[in-house]
């Protein structure tokens, strides 16, 4: 492997999510690989558990570890190429990229769509500039489109949960929320589940809020949250904003929000977020502390994902 931006660069994922999970059985199997090697964390926007998350499994693999907040230590940088830089930039992603690609050997970068220009979004033109000018391996610590590693991270928690012969239901539902909040998260996890294959995947919300096809391929899309929950293992409840419209809130509904009385539709599914989540606006307390509720072990196995990631790339620089 690469690098690490979607699906589309892992070779397999049941074969990706059985590393993570043997790391999660001994964590430091593999803890000369990463020695004299050094992960660059840039960050254009706020990140808890997924800096913590890859630090440690960095860490695990025998890694050094830089954390850079861009947005607040660094020059503000110029995106765009051929750019005359007479205004508040200071510095060219091109120099900047390159001399990261000087000091580290894994570069992983956080940045945030700005939810106003949709095409610009989804060139993803932020992280493929850094993959263009770094010349090393990048790995995405979430972009404008997609979070890879939480999206690892909600298969493993999936795999490991699940014991039964026959596949297990996935509903994967929007909830309401007080911001307008980006696609990446949901457009991941139905990514991911797709490529997956081990699941049967159903997406619900308000109508308007229909995702890019390119990510949720085939997935069966219900209206009535009800009746999509029904016979549900695992229910992945997230917020987006609008894609059509988009970043736009065009529902509030509250009704969408997570209880207990919605999990009576359910297969007693447990119940999943990637964390941070507003109490009783996008899930009730009484499920989020509730025998349903599995976000904190979910949230544990940031560690692994990032984890087999990494040990991918590093096996790899070797070859």
């Amino acid at each position: 492997m690469k690098q690490f931006i979607s699906v589309d660069d892992v070779p397999g994922v049941p074969r990706l999510v059985e590393t993570a999970l043997g790391y999660k059985q001994d964590p430091f199997r593999d803890k000369t690989l990463g020695v004299n090697k050094t992960l660059g964390m840039i960050f254009l926007n706020p990140s808890l558990r997924t800096r913590l998350s890859t630090q440690v499994a960095a860490r695990n693999l025998g890694m050094e570890v830089v954390v850079f907040n861009i947005d607040k230590e660094g020059w503000a940088l110029e995106m765009n190429d051929g750019a005359i830089m007479s205004g508040s930039t200071t510095e060219h992603v091109k120099e900047a990229a390159a001399v990261m690609g000087q000091y580290f050997d894994i570069l992983s970068i956080r940045t945030f769509p700005g939810l106003k220009n949709k095409e610009e979004d989804y060139t993803e033109k932020y992280i493929n500039q850094f993959i263009k000018y770094a010349g090393v391996p990048v790995v995405s610590l979430e972009s404008a489109t997609l979070h890879p590693l939480q999206s690892l991270t909600d298969v493993i928690t999936i795999k490991e949960r699940w014991q039964q012969p026959r596949k297990p239901k996935v509903v994967m539902t929007w909830a309401p929320h007080v911001k307008a909040l980006p696609q990446a998260v949901p457009n991941s996890f139905a990514q991911w589940i797709n490529a997956w294959g081990e699941a049967d995947f159903v997406i619900t919300h308000p109508k308007g809020y229909e995702l890019d096809k390119k990510f949720t391929g085939n997935a069966p899309i219900e209206y009535n949250q009800d009746k999509a929950l029904e016979g549900a293992d695992f229910v992945y409840v997230k917020n987006w904003s609008s894609y059509s419209d988009y970043g736009n809130i065009i529902s509030t509904d509250s009704s969408w929000m997570m209880s207990n009385q919605k999990l009576q539709h359910t297969n007693e599914a447990k119940v999943m977020h990637c964390l941070p989540v507003r109490r009783n606006v996008v899930i009730a307390d009484e499920v989020l502390d509730g025998p349903q509720s599995i976000v904190i072990p979910e949230a544990g196995n940031r560690v692994w994902a990032a984890q087999a990631v990494l040990s991918e790339i590093l096996k790899q620089q070797q070859r």
